[in-house]
């Protein structure tokens, strides 16, 4: 009898510490809305994700770490499977892709919103606007009289990209064209040196952190005339809504995981009601408009 009692109570104490551990698995395993994960964000488009993950932590059990890289770091860190998430202002190509073909993984793509490039100058600046055709032309290596120098985040940004793909070229002239390692210093580098024309995504204007607002009133945003219109157009949302401003972008959600996890989750938590709201609230422009509630009553109540 104590044999068989002693047989009955180790069986139970396995059980026990068999589901416990089970459990402790459990809820460290990773679902759309629990548990921890690493998020790579193109750095131009860093602020508003970070108002993103602050609103998604504080409502579900989930822990986002968001790492702010230039465009072309974060594309050869996905291409050799080094990371599966990251927030880009494009997808990756068949080449860079290939890693997740081989194993069979379909990425699954969301837009989360469309941003836009704007170009800076010292608020002390007499002109506010800025030919298309002219920075274009700069970039070619022609017309190296129309500005002082351009100044530029990060050699590997995409906005570079942007401006490259714009103009056809490889590479940059060599000759007034600066370069920093983010949009701040950018700003920063304009706010002290009039003449110079910034590069940088808008939500950095739109967003400043508390530190750099003093730094941000001492820049202006130029209107862009667009190599079809004849009219000059601020990066402003209904600009940018319209299609009108000509150097706008979509921000996409690029998940490789493979498997229903954060990535999902964030994505749909960005691109649903909550989320959309701190897009338009950012100055940036949402996918689908929020919906407004608006109460109508026949009458007005006086005190």
């Amino acid at each position: 009898m104590r044999k068989s009692s002693v047989l009955v109570l180790i069986s139970f104490a396995f059980i026990i510490v068999f589901s416990c551990d089970r459990k402790a698995k459990s809820q460290d395993e990773e679902t759309i809305l629990k548990g921890k994960v690493t998020i790579l964000v193109d750095e131009t488009l860093l602020p508003v994700i970070e108002d993103q993950k602050q609103v998604f932590e504080s409502q579900y059990n989930a822990t986002l770490t968001l790492i702010g890289k230039s465009e072309s770091e974060i594309v050869q860190l996905l291409s050799k499977n080094k990371s599966q998430l990251a927030i880009l202002s494009r997808e990756l190509t068949k080449n860079e892709g290939e890693i997740f073909e081989v194993k069979k993984v379909k990425p699954r793509i969301t837009t989360l919103a469309t941003d836009a490039i704007a170009f800076i100058s010292h608020k002390n600046n007499n002109d506010t606007l800025i030919d298309l055709e002219k920075v274009i032309t700069f970039v070619q290596g022609k017309n190296q009289n129309s500005f002082k120098g351009l100044v530029f985040d990060n050699p590997n940004s995409s906005t570079v990209r942007y401006i490259r793909e714009l103009a056809k070229v490889e590479g940059l002239p060599k000759e007034k064209i600066f370069s920093f390692k983010t949009n701040n210093e950018v700003i920063q580098f304009v706010a002290k040196n009039e003449g110079m024309i910034g590069v940088v995504g808008v939500n950095w204007l739109s967003q400043p952190l508390p530190e750099m607002q003093e730094t941000v009133d001492n820049i202006k945003v130029l209107s862009v005339k667009s190599l079809k219109e004849k009219e000059y157009l601020k990066p402003s949302q209904n600009n940018i809504a319209s299609g009108l401003y000509p150097l706008t972008r979509e921000i996409k959600m690029l998940n490789y995981q493979g498997f229903s996890g954060l990535g999902m989750g964030f994505a749909s938590f960005v691109g649903g009601e909550i989320g959309q709201r701190i897009i338009l609230k950012s100055g940036l422009v949402p996918v689908r408009i929020p919906n407004r509630n608006i109460k109508i009553r026949k009458e007005i109540n006086k005190k």
